[in-house]
């Protein structure tokens, strides 16, 4: 996992976070991490599952055959 520092941040902003955070039972870094991943439309890891499933046989050197029409 990467870190990242945010300097300059504007102490009511880190406020507002706190707030938030506290009204979700979330630590302040979990709620700027959540409103990250949001901000830049992160991944749902389950959005593929098919590849996740492949990806698990294929660690056990069994290849699954594809399900997609060509």
């Amino acid at each position: 996992m990467a870190s990242i520092i945010i300097r300059n941040l504007e102490e009511d902003v880190k406020g507002r976070l706190k707030l938030r955070a506290a009204g979700r039972g979330v630590s302040m870094e979990e709620e700027a991490r959540d409103i990250l991943r949001q901000a830049v439309g992160a991944a749902d890891p389950r959005a593929d599952l098919g590849a996740a499933i492949a990806a698990r046989f294929a660690s056990l050197g069994v290849t699954l055959p594809s399900l997609v029409r060509q």
